[in-house]
């Protein structure tokens, strides 16, 4: 038996999230259907993060167990040459039979995009537009600072979600400016549901002066999801990195 490696790039447009669920599209079924081909055996993936419906990935990682025989250099050239073509793998490799790509993972790294600027056709899919106050990436700069460390982040959970603890480590949260374009990148032990997101909109009420930017510890300590800011679109999100 092997144990097998990938790291995945996706489109998540057409996709309602990573994981398998009845009666719709989703990454983990178009995966399991093209490594299926390629081994001729059934797979069943697991994954490091589980992205939600039109959320992006460009380092999702995955691992899967199989008896084929199918050399390690080729498993990417075939897998990448099978439809859907908004699904594709990269740096295959063979790893220990105990490898978990979810349980082995020591980080994760979100990126969340926002556009400035007027609308573009070819950004849409990928950035959430916006419109901010020129101090507003000042604001929103202090104000993540109160995320960085070891907290219960129940307050940017999604209501309902189940989880056995929702306290994280986050040992990045930062905002650069590149033109029009913000970028706020955030890297954790692990995610809640939604937890990118519902930072980011908090972040967006702070940046036009709905909030103050030392709000952010208050409704940290609150754990309380209806103190928090809405849930910005998932277009904008992506999973760029998996560290081990």
């Amino acid at each position: 038996m092997r144990n097998i490696r990938l790291v995945l790039a996706y489109e998540g447009t057409a996709y309602h999230g990573f994981q398998r669920q009845p009666n719709a599209p989703t990454v983990q079924e178009a995966v399991e259907k093209k490594l299926a081909c390629i081994t001729g055996e059934p797979a069943q993936v697991i994954v490091a993060g589980r992205t939600d419906a039109g959320v992006h990935a460009t380092g999702q990682v995955i691992n899967f167990h199989t008896s084929g025989r199918i050399p390690i250099e080729r498993v990417v050239l075939a897998f990448n040459g099978i439809a859907p073509f908004d699904i594709v793998a990269r740096h295959p490799a063979e790893v220990p039979l105990e490898f978990h790509a979810r349980f082995s993972a020591r980080a994760r790294t979100y990126r969340y995009y926002l556009w400035r600027a007027g609308p573009s056709p070819f950004l849409r899919r990928y950035t959430c537009r916006v419109r901010l106050p020129a101090d507003a990436p000042e604001r929103m700069r202090t104000a993540l600072s109160a995320l960085i460390g070891e907290h219960d982040f129940t307050s940017f959970c999604a209501a309902g979600a189940e989880t056995d603890t929702r306290v994280r480590t986050v040992t990045q949260a930062s905002l650069t400016e590149h033109g029009p374009l913000l970028r706020l990148t955030m890297t954790a032990d692990g995610f809640l549901q939604s937890m990118v997101r519902i930072v980011t909109g908090t972040l967006l009420e702070i940046g036009v002066g709905k909030r103050e930017p030392a709000e952010m510890a208050e409704i940290l300590a609150a754990r309380d999801r209806t103190v928090a800011g809405e849930t910005v679109p998932p277009y904008g999100l992506f999973l760029t990195r998996v560290a081990y």
